[in-house]
């Protein structure tokens, strides 16, 4: 009742200056009555009145000072005081501050909670100017940035803060460091001591359990000539979330060295090694650790292996019916090979290991060469390649075939006798599964014939080829549908009398804690499966091109990378962006 009545004050005093008109009024108070808006506000939107109109009209009424945000040159140290969520809750900004004094541009200055939660949450005397709502609105989005954007901003300053707790007093961790034909020369006692320093310590935990709650994948520690920089890849993107001072570098790769139990005196070629963490009651995490020398220093890369989270079921990975119907009776042929082909993190591991797992039973012999072994899976016989000493995929391959096996993986075809190998592993009653670096399934024939292999080979051996790609799931928490053109549609690759059947989402990261303001949650793959049928086998032998074969492929059925995405864009799964990002246009 007390709004209606100062409603009604200001709607009179309106009239009586000649304002508005009596019909004005009561239609913004009929349109004030849905909205649930002042009536200033509503009258403001309605076009009855400017906003000089209205802030001059709040100015009498409170008799505060009014002023005009867009000619005010807004203090930073003022912002610094009040959070963006305070000020959007109670529609402020702050725009100066003068000793003990902050001086805040309300909508509303009558609201005294909003002034004592201030006064409170600052420590300062607030002193009060009015203006319109519409540009306090506009000022925040301006001063503060967007959601998104405050969200990585304090993150960020939250990190530091973090970085901040964890090193303390970084003077003792400065190392002493001679030069000597430009190359770093380091008292290893000293460097053996500084890596279980506590700082230390804590730093690299931080990093790891930090990787453990966001969900990466992978973690890259990086040295530069003038910064040092620690990223998480989440959903197959890179993050910076830690900035530690450059003199740790040394410190934290030797730390890591020594927990993944690697050489700390060497620095100057690769290593590889694992680390296992016990992060809760009957969990552990492991990470597998590649140190590259690089010409500041080491770069570090660890990958996470959470053999929990893997899924090993074919029907979850993201198949569409025809291409796990197409998979399904490949892999359940008594011999013959199957490539799964891809760039590296695509998949390929996990869509392997999911057929593995659905072929593996008591009567039948699986043996594995990988490099490396990233999961231990029960059941099957898994070896590590080392070509150090010999032990290569053909080496491999060999003693696999005086070991009476039914089934046989291989990591990764990288030449011709791996290839061969394979080839007639496949040709002699076994099934072969393996993997390949190719753009998409019709170009791993050409690559193989590039590698040596015969074209008779091929067409004999090879049952099925199935490329893949992994796209980025929209977040179900914030998930909002977007207006998209159509000619961006069709651009895409969608048939135009297709167009009115797709209906495009997003992810807005707005006060999303579910994908800390991605947009993103969890990845998806996308196939390619191209069935080696008959007609597929003449175009081999009579050596047609990737082109030729990939059109021919399409002609019998076979859905491209492109038309895969675009399906999962018109399921709602994933944007317009990822399908750009990870797929090329058909040709």
């Amino acid at each position: 009742m007390k709004q209606q009545k100062a409603g009604v004050k200001m709607g009179d005093i309106l009239i009586k200056e000649d304002v508005i008109n009596l019909d004005q009024l009561k239609s913004a108070i009929q349109e004030q009555k849905h909205s649930g808006r002042k009536l200033g506000e509503t009258l403001l939107n309605l076009g009855y009145i400017d906003e000089n109109q209205l802030v001059a009209y709040l100015s009498k009424q409170y008799a505060v000072p009014a002023i005009n945000l867009e000619q005010f040159e807004v203090s930073e140290e003022a912002l610094n005081l009040v959070p963006r969520e305070s000020a959007l809750k109670h529609r402020l900004v702050p725009i100066d501050r003068s000793g003990s004094t902050l001086v805040v541009a309300m909508a509303d200055p009558s609201n005294i909670f909003a002034i004592d939660d201030l006064k409170f949450a600052t420590g300062q005397n607030i002193e009060v100017v009015v203006a319109s709502e519409r540009s306090i609105k506009t000022a925040i989005e301006k001063h503060y940035g967007s959601q998104q954007e405050w969200q990585k901003k304090v993150e960020a300053e939250k990190s530091q803060e973090e970085v901040g707790k964890l090193f303390g007093d970084l003077e003792d961790f400065v190392l002493d460091i001679g030069g000597g034909g430009g190359e770093e020369q380091l008292d290893l006692n000293d460097l053996a001591k500084a890596s279980e320093e506590a700082p230390v310590v804590r730093l690299v935990n931080h990093v790891l359990l930090e990787s453990i709650r966001r969900g990466a994948s992978d973690i890259h520690i990086e040295p530069y000539e003038n910064d040092y920089r620690i990223r998480l890849r989440i959903d197959g993107v890179l993050y910076d979330i830690l900035k530690p001072p450059l003199q740790l570098k040394n410190p934290v790769s030797s730390r890591i060295k020594v927990m993944a139990n690697l050489d700390i005196a060497e620095r100057r070629l690769p290593q590889d090694g694992r680390i296992k963490i016990r992060v809760g009651e009957g969990k552990t995490m492991e990470y597998r650790v590649s140190c590259m020398p690089i010409i500041t220093g080491e770069k570090v890369v660890l990958r996470l292996l959470d053999k929990d989270s893997l899924k090993l079921d074919l029907t979850e990975l993201g198949f569409n019916e025809d291409e796990l119907k197409l998979f399904r009776e490949s892999i359940y042929e008594p011999f013959g090979m199957v490539l799964i082909t891809g760039p590296t993190g695509s998949g390929k591991t996990t869509t392997l290991y999911s057929a593995m797992m659905e072929l593996n039973r008591e009567d039948v012999n699986i043996s594995t060469a990988e490099d490396p072994v990233e999961y231990s899976l029960s059941g099957i016989n898994q070896v590590q390649i080392h070509e150090s000493i010999g032990l290569t995929f053909s080496t491999c391959l060999r003693a696999f075939l005086r070991q009476d096996p039914d089934i046989i993986l291989v990591g990764e075809i990288r030449d011709y006798e791996t290839a061969e190998i394979s080839i007639k592993a496949a040709l002699t009653g076994h099934l072969v599964l393996s993997t390949l670096h190719t753009n998409d399934a019709p170009s791993t024939i050409t690559r193989l014939l590039n590698m040596g292999v015969e074209p008779f080979l091929l067409t004999a051996s090879l049952n099925a080829i199935l490329a893949q790609r992994l796209v980025r799931k929209i977040c179900l928490d914030c998930k909002e549908a977007v207006d998209a053109s159509p000619q961006v549609l069709i651009d895409l690759g969608v048939p135009p009398k297709e167009v009115s059947d797709y209906e495009v989402y997003r992810g807005s990261g707005e006060d999303c804690k579910i994908c800390m303001g991605t947009g993103y949650k969890g990845r998806i793959a996308i196939y390619e499966a191209l069935k080696i049928t008959e007609e597929v086998k003449e175009f081999i032998l009579s050596g047609a091109s990737a082109l030729e074969l990939k059109r021919e492929a399409i002609r019998q059925g076979m859905k491209t990378l492109r038309q895969s995405a675009l399906l999962k864009l018109k399921q709602g799964i994933t944007t317009i962006e990822e399908v750009v990002r990870n797929t090329s246009q058909d040709n």
